[in-house]
Formats: C-alpha cells, structure tokens, sequence
C-alpha cells in the first residue's frame, strides 16, 4: 500500500499527462495522415505541406532521444560547450545541399532519393544505396531507442530503491514507445509524421527551457550561476585539439582522435550533415513535402541555424546538472552519465511538470523514429517492392506494402534499441551519442560519395563499378577509424600502432573521399542518361 499511495500521489498526476500526450499525438496522427490513398500522398504528403511544418519536422527528427538525454550527459561530463562546434558544419552543410541536391531531386519527382542513382548510373548502384540507408537506418534509430527504455528504468529504481536493472526493463520502455509510433505512421503516412513533429518539437523546445530556467533559479540566479562556474570566461566553447609541443605527426593523431575540435566542426561535421541531410531518405523526405525547391530550401537552412541554439542548450543544461550536484548540499548520483538528465527528471522536478518532461522525451524519440520509419517504409516500397516484387502494383497496393514495411521495421528497431541497452549494461560508462551517430559514420561517407560524384559530373562513375568502390569506401572507415565492434571485431588490431583511432566525426569523409577516388577513374556506361541531359528533359 504504500508503495501504491506514493505512486498515487507522486506519479499519478505524472502518468495522466503521459497519456494525454501519448493520445493526443496517435489522434492528430491519425487525423492528419487520412487521404494517404496513394504512394506519393504516403510518402510526400502530395507536396502541399508549409515551409514552417516542414521546418519543425526537420528539428524534430533531429533531435531524438539521443540528443535530450546525450547531449546534456555531454556537459555534464566535459562542463563544457564543445560538441556545439559541430553544429557549425551543419550549417554549411545545409547551404551546399539546398543549392546542390535539392533541385536535381524535384525535377525528377523522386518518391525515394536513390531513383535519382537509378537514372544516373543504373540498378545495381541504386540498389546499393537504398540498401544501405535501410540497413544503417535501422541500426541508428534502434540505437537511439534505447533512450526511450532508459527514462522509465530511472523511473523502476526510483519506484523500487535497490531491485536490479535489466533487460527487461528497457525492452517494455523501447517496445512501448515504438509500437505506438509505429502505429500512427502506419496509417496516417508522412503528414502524420510531419505534423505530430511540430507538436512534439514545441513540446521538447519547451521543456528544455523550462529545465533551464529551473536549474538558474535553484542555483540562485544568474549571477550565482556565474560565480559558481568561477566566472562565464571558464566555460569552453572552442577546443581546437592541436597541441603545439608536440611533433607535427603526433600533434595531427591527436587532433584527429579528438572528436569535439574546431577542426572536426569546420570539415568532418560538414560531410556528415551532407551526408545525412543530403543522401538520407529519412531527411530528405521531409523536404519534399515542401510545395517547391525555393520552400525547400528554406526549411533546410533556417533549420541549420536553429541547431545552433538547440545545442547550445542542451549542452547548458548538462553544465548546469554539474553545478547542481555538486553545489552545498548535493551529491552526484552514482549512475552512468548517459541517466543524469534522466535522474533529475525523476528525481527533483515537481510533479506534473515532470510527467510533462517525460513527454517531451517521448515526443523526441517518437518524432526521430516515425520520420525513419516512413522513410524506411517509402524506400523499400519505391526502390525493391515495386520493381521486384510486385511490379504491376495499384495505389492500394503499394500503400498496402508501405504500411506492412513500416511495422516490420518498426519490429527490427526494437530488437536493435534493445541490443543497445544490452551493450550499455555491460559498459555503463558507454556514453550514447558516439555510438548512435558513429553507426551513420560507418556507411554514410559511401553514400555522400557516389551522390557527389552523380550530381557534379556527368560522365564518371560506371553502374558496374560503384559498388565496389561504396565497399571499399565503408571498409576504409572501419580501418583508418580503427572501429571497434563490440562482441564482433577490433579492426584497431590490424592497423599500425603508430596510426590514430580516428574520432567519428570524420568517418564521412573518409568513406565519400574513398568512394570517389575509386569510382571516378571509370565512365558512364552508354544508354543511361547524365545528370545534365535528364535534367534538360
């Protein structure tokens, strides 16, 4: 009984907006998302979505579940500002891609990106990328869905001091989570997606405002805040990881291992966001829900400035945390850095407003993982399904295949967020942001590569020798990065001693810089058409 008073009192109220929240959002889903009668209505909403929509749907997909929890376990633990370099890249990033991606895409009325490959190389590359996308997409969401298991482990230690932790415990969290996002894109399609995004990104920019103001009122104002840094000049914002007493070699191995440098945010940072922006189908989906390019092209880079301050605060409220328990009085939990801000949502937030919180957690997860899920789902249908499988398919048909792909896939992510958990249990000390956007790192770098090479050339790159060279792109990553697989392999172990472990941020680089360099030496078979004449057409 009073285990159950105390659940009553302290997180009844909790539960009730969880499942308003969880309501509202499977009604608005499943409201907007109806007349999705054919593919391109499932898949692009009939290009009749605002800008601004398309906007918050873009921040919503990017900031998942790894970047509310990740991000602020990041500040906590370094008490400073660096991983926001990165967002610098994504900012020019966004400008290359609106003026180089964004229009080739419209003028070929593409459901799924990689029919763009099929024009301009032919099958086999086509096949390829969307293989990859659906391969890597898949092991990144699931990566990240591991989060949505987390807030309620906090929650089953708080609710029972000492019972121990396992699997169990975030499968039900990640099954729970996913089925229900599962469910309102598989009926209401990518305006489902779109417009339950806007909500929940509203919803997770509020939160985090809120725990910002709360934490700078605890600690006394700003002024107190100020002083308990030892003054505003000690927070660090640029690191540039180049240390000058050492030799040249030594000094380039260092700074290469370092993944938060200036370096890294200027060029690493700006490949990974053409990559993932530019080649991935979950991001670019989004984008052709916009009415015309000029819309499009809009959305992408006013989004690439929003990041700015969206890490900026995440990152604070990491800063913050540090300052709160370790101030007079606290204590920091002896829990792993990826559960702080999970911690504090449980533990020290007044009831209700954390019921709201725990939402806006949800509602970042839910958003990343239905844009993924609808992407996963379109790919599969445009690039396998409809021109191997079932050929001669009507509207119902491929809407029909659509919706079976996205809960297969939806199925797939649980068991991938669930092997993540796994392996944080084993290493609590395994901090979730490189391990979640490390998997894009792996695969996105051979993507970006032949994407690059189709759009600014016309006559390199044979349909017959790309995928040789996107292998060879991925597996250069995994051996000049020096990856470690846990439970797989070490390709560390087969490298010199003398060579870095290269940090993830520069994974995409290498993998598109090896792509081209062995895929341009060869020319376009003849009978397929070039960028430039189809273009015309």
């Amino acid at each position: 009984m009073p285990l159950a008073n105390g659940f009553l009192n302290g997180f009844g109220i909790d539960a009730l907006v969880i499942a308003v929240y969880f309501t509202l959002i499977c009604a608005i889903g499943i409201r907007a998302g109806r007349g999705s009668t054919t593919l391109q209505e499932f898949a692009l909403g009939g290009r009749s979505i605002p800008w601004w929509a398309v906007l918050a749907s873009i921040i919503a997909a990017e900031t998942s579940a790894a970047t509310f929890l990740g991000t602020p376990a990041e500040g906590f633990k370094t008490r400073a500002f660096f991983y926001g370099q990165l967002a610098i890249g994504t900012v020019i990033a966004r400008v290359v891609i609106a003026f180089t991606f964004i229009g080739p895409y419209y003028r070929y009325g593409v459901n799924s990106i990689y029919e763009f490959l099929l024009v301009r190389f032919g099958p086999r590359t086509k096949n390829t990328a969307s293989g990859i996308f659906l391969f890597t997409r898949v092991l990144g969401i699931g990566v990240r869905l591991y989060l949505g298991g987390l807030i309620l482990v906090v929650l089953w230690r708080h609710l029972f001091p000492g019972a121990s932790v396992t699997l169990g415990n975030y499968f039900w969290g990640i099954l729970l989570v996913t089925l229900i996002t599962t469910a309102y894109t598989m009926v209401g399609g990518i305006k489902a997606v779109v417009w339950t995004d806007l909500i929940q990104a509203a919803l997770m920019l509020g939160s985090v405002c809120f725990v910002l103001w709360f934490l700078i009122h605890h600690l006394g104002g700003i002024r107190s805040t100020g002083r308990a840094l030892g003054g505003w000049s000690h927070l660090h914002w640029i690191q540039l990881g180049w240390d000058r007493s050492l030799p040249f070699g030594s000094a380039l191995g260092a700074m290469l291992s370092e993944p938060y440098t200036i370096f890294a945010a200027v060029i690493g940072s700006t490949f990974f966001t053409m990559a993932t922006h530019g080649t991935d189908q979950d991001m670019v989906q989004r984008l052709l829900t916009a009415p015309d390019p000029q819309k499009s092209r809009l959305s992408l880079i006013l989004s690439g400035f929003a990041d700015i301050p969206i890490a900026v605060a995440f990152l604070g409220v990491g800063v913050l945390l540090y300052l709160y328990y370790t101030g007079p009085g606290g204590g920091v939990p002896d829990i792993p850095d990826n559960e702080i801000f999970a911690h504090f949502i449980v533990h020290d937030l007044p009831t209700g407003l954390r019921g709201l919180i725990i939402a806006g957690v949800f509602a970042t997860m839910m958003g990343s993982t239905s844009a993924a899920l609808n992407a996963l789902a379109t790919s599969f249908t445009s690039d396998f399904y409809l021109h191997y499988m079932n050929r001669g398919a009507d509207a119902q048909a491929s809407v029909r295949a659509a919706r079976i792909a996205t809960l297969i896939f939806g199925l797939l992510m649980v068991l991938v967020g669930t092997a993540a958990a796994y392996s944080v249990l084993k290493d609590p000390r395994l901090t979730i942001i490189p391990l979640a956007i490390g998997v894009l790192g792996y695969t996105y770098g051979a993507l970006l590569g032949i994407f690059l090479l189709g759009m600014l050339t016309t006559t390199r790159g044979s349909d017959r020798t790309n995928v040789p060279a996107m292998c060879g792109g991925i597996v250069a990553v995994l051996f000049l990065g020096k990856v470690h697989l846990p439970g797989l392999v070490d390709f560390g172990r087969l490298m010199p001693s003398w060579w870095p472990v290269i940090a993830w941020p520069w994974y995409v680089l290498i993998g598109c810089l090896v792509t081209i360099l062995l895929a341009v030496p060869f020319q376009t078979m003849k009978g397929v058409k070039g960028f430039r004449e189809r273009s015309k057409n």
